[in-house]
Parts: C-alpha cells; structure tokens; sequence
C-alpha cells in the first residue's frame, strides 16, 4: 500500500498534468494574460473552423479550442481547473450543458460569422531593414498600433448584456415604414433605416465604461517579423487578421512590404548581386595589393590585385553576393576600385617618379 504522502502527491501531479492540457491546447504557457488567451483563440478558432478548414479532425480541434477559450477566459473556471483539473470543473458546473461553441465563435467575432462578413480595410507598412539582415537573415520584433475589440464589451458598445434594447422605433426590425402622399387619397408605402438605432434594430441604454461604447480600443500589438536570407526587394509578408478590429467586419491584413535601408557609402544591392566600392592609394594602383573585406554577415573576403589596376575597375568575385532566396546558392559580388591621388608629393618622392617614369619611356622608345 503506498504511503499517504504519496498517494496526495500523485493526485497533485495529475493536477497539474490536467491543468496543462487547456493551455496545451491554445498553444500558451499556464502564466498567459487574458489578453494571450484572447489572441490564441481568434488565431486558432478562424484556422479551424469547419466553414473554413475541411481537413479531417478540423471540427473537433474547434471544438476543443472553444472550451478551452470557455474555461481559460472565465477567471473562477480558469482557477478551479488549474487547482483540480477537469474534475473540479465538472463538479463546479454540476453537469451544466457546455457552451454552443459556434455560438461561442459568433459571439465572439461581433455575430456575424454566419452571414456572409464584409472583411475591414488591409494596411501595408514599407518596413526598412539593413542589407546584412536580409544577407544571413534575421527575426526583427516590431510594434503596430491599432484598434481592438473591448474586452469588456465584446464589441457591443454596452455596458452589459441587459442594457440592449430592442428598438422602439422600429420595433427592432431596423427598417421603418414611411407613407409619402403621391396624390389626392393615394400614398405609396417605403421602407427607409431606422434613424433611431441605424438600421440595426437595437439601442444602447448604458455605455460601456471601458470603451465609451466605441466598442473598440486602442491597443499596441507586439510581432516578430522573420526575415529570411536572399529575401526580394519588397517582398511582401502578411500577418493575417492583424488589422483594426471592429464588430461590423472581419479584420484585415497587415501587410510588410521589406526593403533594405540606404547607407550612403555602403554596400548595394540589385537582386542577388552585392556591389561594393574599394578606395586604394597610387602605390597600390600601380604596384598590386593584397587586403581583407569585411562582408555583411562578418566573414572575410580577400582582395588581390597583381598588376596595375586601373581606376573605376571591376573585379569580379563569384558566390559573394546575396543568397538566391530560399536556395543555397549565392550571386556575385562585383567590387569597384577608386584610385585616390595624393594631395601633394614631396621633392624627393617628384625626383623618383620622374626618374622611374623616364625609365619607362626610354625603354618603351627602344622596342
């Protein structure tokens, strides 16, 4: 028989195993915010949803999603499950019929899910990055401001449930009747929107105090773009879904066009190819040189001249240029010397050239 202890250790354990799977589940660590909650749901229910998601098993990871969403967002639920599990939550809700959870998901997105949703305005941002990074790659986090669907209200712009109205007006329809007199005894009957709730047959009595019944709030939001190597210029990557919220449609894109930022004097780029100006001295013009470049991702590139090299010359180096995307081959790199002149020469260094010069052209004079 095993020991007491042991036995309540064991239960502990299950416990915590138990707990883990909610959160396994959403793809968030047990210490996530309301606000992580939130984010895995309405990333992982729209990947999921059965309107959207024929694969095999789609319907029943939404299903999962959304009782996780149920149990995790409600803090009573949230504390009962991590102490005590499935169990506990069973015995809290006493065999209470769980939540629909395409009601849930309806709920959720404003409901409007189930009619055919008007999707809001997509947002392209230039977003500029050093060369070096597009050169070995990188992940680059980033911030974008933008509207977000009010916690508290869920989009509804009330202060509750209970401070929802049927319209008046309108009778909740949304639409009026108005009589227009064509003739003497004749009038012609049309339907027009309500002015009173604007066409959608409700009114809020009390706003809601965390939005002012805007529905929406403001809300900075954290990402981490991944550049990959040899990435195009203005290459597009989209983060779907990421754009303002609102309970009238379904959010658009945020779309990142990437470019590499200008440094004036630096290296160049033109599709796989790097340019890149060497500045050398007279002497090394004339004489040859051997010299280190340092490349964008910090390894060294050799340049080695022998004879004369003569000024705006290219030279040619294969395979040292940027990486081919998502291919691990390289373009060249195509390296232009600039001869730089001294300012002045002393007498004696003027008495040597032009000796060395005379040479030259007395035996240029001979052949």
């Amino acid at each position: 028989m095993l020991p007491l202890f042991f036995l309540s250790f064991l239960l502990i354990l299950l416990d915590i195993v138990a707990a883990a799977d909610l959160y396994k589940i959403l793809d968030i660590h047990k210490s996530a915010s309301e606000k992580d909650i939130r984010a895995a749901y309405k990333r992982l229910s729209k990947r999921f949803h059965p309107d959207k998601n024929k694969d095999p098993g789609a319907e029943e990871r939404f299903v999962e999603i959304a009782h996780a969403y149920e149990v995790l967002s409600d803090q009573t639920k949230r504390e009962i499950y991590d102490r005590h599990g499935e169990e506990g939550l069973k015995a809290h809700e006493g065999g209470q019929h769980q939540a629909n959870p395409f009601d849930m998901f309806s709920n959720f997105f404003g409901g409007h899910q189930h009619q055919q949703t008007r999707r809001g305005p997509s947002s392209t941002v230039e977003f500029e990055v050093e060369l070096s990074d597009m050169y070995k790659g990188a992940s680059i986090d980033f911030m974008i401001k933008k509207h977000i669907l009010c916690d508290h209200c869920r989009g509804s712009g009330a202060a509750s449930d209970r401070d929802i109205h049927s319209c008046s007006s309108c009778g909740g329809t949304g639409v009026q009747l108005v009589k227009q007199q064509i003739f003497p005894g004749m009038f012609a009957q049309s339907q027009v929107t309500c002015n009173t709730c604007g066409g959608r047959g409700k009114v809020i009595v009390k706003k809601c105090p965390h939005c002012d019944g805007n529905k929406v709030v403001d809300h900075t939001a954290h990402y981490t773009l991944e550049i990959v190597p040899g990435m195009p210029e203005g290459h597009e990557v989209v983060f779907e879904g990421e754009s303002d919220e609102s309970p009238d449609w379904e959010a658009g894109d945020v779309i990142l066009r990437i470019r590499s930022r200008k440094n004036k004097g630096g290296w160049r780029r033109k599709e796989s190819s790097l340019y890149w100006r060497e500045t050398i001295g007279v002497d090394e013009a004339l004489l040859g040189f051997d010299r280190n470049l340092t490349h964008l991702d910090g390894h060294i590139v050799r340049l080695q001249r022998k004879g004369v090299t003569q000024p705006g010359f290219v030279q040619t180096i294969e395979e040292e240029g940027m990486p081919h995307f998502e291919k691990p081959t390289y373009g060249d790199l195509y390296v232009e010397y600039n001869v730089v002149l001294p300012v002045e020469i002393s007498p004696q260094t003027r008495r040597k050239l032009a000796e060395a010069f005379r040479t030259s052209g007395s035996g240029h004079d001979e052949l």
